[in-house]
């Protein structure tokens, strides 16, 4: 399907709008969390690991989406999510205690969640395998464009607003959006009905395992990059959110590339890249002493996140049509299994020394590299 046909589907359209309510949303808490709590709450890494670790228990409860979509349509529960997205990070500021950022941060997480489990099934099921990859990738190139607006918001914003009313005013913007999309109905009929249970098969262990140590991985990088930057390098959150729109920049226009690269290249090659280019990330931060190198380790560290698109395409083409929803919501809990665990213990590694956590990042990555040669070539797939 060309992506000019592409951008006219209502549920293309649908997807777009939502997901970038939420990468906005998710951008604006991350960009704001970490000085948020060490300048405001005066928390340590072992209370951040906890506090990332309680993030990612909604998504080690995503599996409840099944169920879910048993009484509500799963395009509403998907706008749902949203607008508990913008709930969750709206309040963030209202309660500037480390049991206040727990809770505030369960009820965001519980949105952005639910909210990626269904845009990853409706976007399997409503555009061919060769077509997800294009639009996942343009879809993530819309939430780096609008990632770059709420940077450049902040940045200038966070001058002259507090935390609690610039936390207000985003979540405020999610919630509307939200609301909105709960209104819509972008679904088309003839459409594969999806299996409402559990569906564990043996022919999916390989995504099931890639899931599991993408999410393991990703939590170090999502727990501890950002925490590293503020706590040893000291950045600024001026600083921080300059390095956000640049990343965000590079992505937009890097994301699309992406999705062609699976296309014409096959899951495991831009896989087997990501896990290589991991391994010397972790390993650089684990050890950089510069300034400057770290920023640049970040920045490549986001570019191959936006890889592990791979695992879910892989699963398009591995995978039987009925099983894409119930499959999404098993992958999501799986991903969030170590997820739930790492950063908690991350942080009492990192108490004894913050290299800990990346060296495991690097190791884990290695482990990756080494599995992901078990995907077939594009031609066996196919």
């Amino acid at each position: 399907m060309p992506m000019q046909k592409i951008i006219k589907d209502p549920m293309f359209r649908f997807l777009a709008l939502l997901s970038i309510a939420a990468t906005v949303g998710l951008q604006a808490w991350r960009t704001l969390f970490n000085n948020f709590a060490v300048e405001i709450v005066h928390l340590e890494g072992n209370h951040i690991g906890i506090i990332q670790s309680v993030r990612e228990i909604p998504g080690f409860l995503a599996l409840l989406v099944i169920y879910i979509i048993l009484i509500l349509k799963e395009h509403r529960l998907s706008a749902l999510s949203i607008a508990i997205l913008g709930l969750g990070v709206g309040i963030t500021g209202v309660f500037p205690s480390y049991t206040g950022l727990i809770a505030t941060t369960m009820i965001m997480s519980f949105g952005f969640h639910y909210f990626e489990t269904t845009n990853q099934s409706l976007t399997l099921q409503y555009f061919d395998k060769d077509s997800s990859p294009l639009v996942i990738g343009k879809l993530r190139s819309y939430g780096a464009a609008a990632n770059i607006a709420v940077g450049i918001f902040i940045y200038f914003i966070s001058y002259l607003l507090p935390y609690k009313t610039t936390f207000g005013l985003i979540g405020f913007v999610i919630i509307i959006v939200g609301i909105w999309g709960i209104s819509q109905n972008p679904t088309r009929e003839g459409l594969p009905s999806q299996h409402k249970k559990m569906i564990f098969k043996k022919k999916y262990w390989l995504y099931y395992f890639l899931t599991f140590m993408s999410g393991a991985r990703r939590q170090i990088f999502v727990a501890f990059a950002v925490f590293l930057l503020v706590k040893k390098f000291e950045f600024s959150i001026q600083e921080i959110t300059i390095l956000f729109v640049l990343n965000n920049t590079i992505n937009y226009f890097i994301n699309p590339l992406i999705g062609k690269a699976i296309v014409k290249f096959g899951e495991r090659k831009v896989l087997s890249l990501e896990y290589f280019s991991l391994i010397m990330i972790f390993i650089g931060y684990a050890f950089v002493e510069s300034k400057m190198i770290i920023t640049v380790l970040y920045i490549l560290d986001h570019i191959f996140f936006n890889f592990a698109m791979g695992i879910r395409t892989y699963f398009q083409k591995i995978g039987d049509q009925k099983d894409i929803a119930p499959s999404m919501a098993v992958g999501f809990t799986i991903n969030h299994i170590a997820a739930v665990i790492i950063p908690a213990l991350g942080g009492l590694m990192w108490i004894i020394d913050y290299r800990i956590p990346f060296i495991a990042g690097a190791i884990m990555s290695s482990v990756s590299l080494l599995f992901v040669q078990f995907i077939k070539n594009q031609a066996s797939i196919d």
